[in-house]
């Protein structure tokens, strides 16, 4: 089965030019903006995967953060077909994109949770 942090961070990364990836990076300050796209767990079965994918934004605004973390809601929701390794079958938004906290105030976040269903290429 396709790694769903490896399918989707590059994909996320050529979509908006900004950094992604599945942990924060050590300098986050001077990146903005940021994406992080971890899998936090779902279900496997024989022939597909159906992740849990947690995807945050960090951004050195909040309307900036709130604009990127809607562009991708937008886009993930219509990705369909090959990605990356793998078939995106079905993308499903759980808990759209809200502010959340970041223990540097400066550092505007907003988290979003999806289930992404795909099989391998």
């Amino acid at each position: 089965m396709p790694d769903i942090e490896a399918v989707l961070n590059p994909w996320a990364e050529e979509l908006t030019g900004a950094t992604a990836g599945a942990e924060t990076p050590d300098d986050l300050e001077t990146q903005l903006p940021v994406i992080r796209i971890e899998r936090g767990g779902g279900a496997d079965d024989r022939f597909s995967g159906h992740s849990r994918v947690f995807v945050d934004v960090f951004a050195a605004t909040a309307d900036e953060a709130r604009t990127l973390s809607n562009a991708l809601r937008d886009a993930l929701l219509f990705l369909r077909g090959p990605v990356n390794g793998a078939v995106i079958r079905n993308v499903r938004c759980d808990s759209g994109p809200s502010r959340l906290p970041w223990a540097n105030e400066a550092i505007h976040r907003r988290g979003a949770t999806y289930t992404v269903s795909l099989r391998a290429a």
